[in-house]
């Protein structure tokens, strides 16, 4: 199940996209992508993930870090309706 965002989310995800598309990043390129710092982009990971917007895996290459896949916006969108 998927949930709307609160604006604040929806600017972070928006850039995050233009970004990275459907492509796995890393915490430190959000931060990087994001220009905010680590506890607010760690509060704003969190709540995508509990709205569905994103999938969250651990890395092949280090399994201590966690790598992130944004969902589309329209898979997203998709997903609200069910």
């Amino acid at each position: 199940m998927v949930n709307a965002l609160p604006k604040w989310v929806m600017v972070r995800y928006s850039k995050l996209w233009n970004e990275f598309k459907d492509k796995e990043f890393t915490f430190d390129k959000a931060v990087k992508v994001l220009k905010d710092k680590e506890a607010v982009v760690s509060v704003f990971l969190s709540d995508l993930r509990k709205a569905g917007w994103i999938q969250v895996n651990l890395s092949q290459k280090d399994l201590r870090q966690r790598v992130y896949k944004l969902k589309s916006p329209a898979e997203a969108i998709k997903d609200m309706n069910k």
